[in-house]
């Protein structure tokens, strides 16, 4: 039975073709579209197996022609039969544009077929590159500049040259727009402060996107975010208000703390006549050890309420007095 007859035989209206199901048979609806199905699949697994693992008669005459040569030009062909890999590379063989089984090879020293195998070597090492400043418009409608840079590596060196024409570039481009769209969902003060969450947040993004591509991503860092000219005279203005403004307030707090100080030394020397004249006298020294010209004499209060009491009572005899005379002249 060729592969045509399977197909056929498997999409052809089994049902129609049976009997009408009766009670009791064997050959039910259920029962035919179960054969159906396994009909299907094997003649799926056929066509796979003869697509994949049949290379063809001509496959196999140049095949056979290399390894006469390699055979015939013993020990010559070991030049161009034997490759070596470093500890960080991989190789990927095809054999006539086809996947070699075994996936990649190295590191270490592998064989080649001449004229019928090709390869190519894929470097496994961590790689960081920069992804270029990205202008974005964040959420509060603020025009910013973003530079990123990732790290990556290849994980399976045969999914990144099988599904992704060059994971490199791809990776860089998606790097890219992922930069632009997690940033376009965040407002200025975010971008600015959660810094550590927009990478968690792009490195899960870009590593599930890689991961068919066989690339992982390993870390993703925010490197420098660009505000216009006109935005940062305005947030310099307000930091600096807000500045000036928690001065006056700490000023103004530093002054009531001083007046409770100065009201408490007051009690204490009010309660002690002695120490406002040891007060003067430790003026008298602060004001000595400084080279200037000038001379103070304390002079005790006590002496000029006195005078005060009695010029306030002279004052009163004057003024009753007057008052006196203008009673008399009336």
């Amino acid at each position: 039975m060729t592969m045509d007859d399977i197909k056929d035989s498997a999409t052809s209206p089994i049902i129609a073709q049976s009997p009408p199901p009766q009670i009791g048979q064997q050959n039910s609806e259920g029962f035919n579209l179960k054969r159906a199905g396994e009909r299907l699949r094997a003649a799926a697994a056929l066509y796979n197996y003869t697509s994949t693992d049949s290379p063809g008669l001509c496959a196999f005459i140049l095949t056979l022609i290399s390894y006469l040569l390699i055979v015939a030009t013993f020990p010559f062909s070991l030049c161009l039969c034997i490759k070596v890999v470093q500890e960080y590379e991989r190789a990927v063989i095809f054999r006539l544009g086809r996947l070699l089984k075994g996936g990649a090879k190295g590191p270490g020293i592998f064989f080649i077929v001449p004229c019928i195998d090709s390869y190519r070597k894929v470097d496994l090492r961590t790689v960081s590159f920069d992804v270029p400043p990205q202008e974005i418009l964040s959420l509060d409608s603020v025009p910013v500049s973003v530079e990123a840079v990732i790290y990556m590596r290849v994980r399976d060196a045969t999914a990144a040259e099988t599904n992704v024409e060059d994971y490199s570039h791809s990776t860089r481009l998606l790097a890219a727009t992922t930069l632009r769209n997690v940033l376009g969902t965040r407002n200025l003060a975010e971008i600015l402060s959660e810094r550590e969450s927009i990478s968690a947040t792009m490195q899960s993004s870009l590593d599930d996107a890689t991961d068919p591509w066989g690339v992982k991503v390993e870390r993703v860092e925010i490197k420098d975010v660009r505000l216009p000219v006109q935005l940062q005279r305005a947030m310099a203005a307000e930091a600096e208000a807000a500045r000036e403004a928690r001065a006056k307030v700490i000023a103004a707090e530093g002054e009531q703390r001083a007046s409770r100080a100065l009201k408490e030394a007051a009690e204490v020397i009010n309660e002690s006549p002695a120490a406002l004249q040891l007060r003067y006298m430790q003026t008298l020294n602060a004001i000595s050890a400084e080279k200037n010209s000038t001379i103070i004499f304390p002079l005790p209060i006590d002496l000029l309420s006195q005078y005060m009491k009695n010029g306030n009572s002279k004052n009163g005899k004057n003024v009753k007095s007057k008052k006196d005379l203008l009673s008399d002249d009336e």
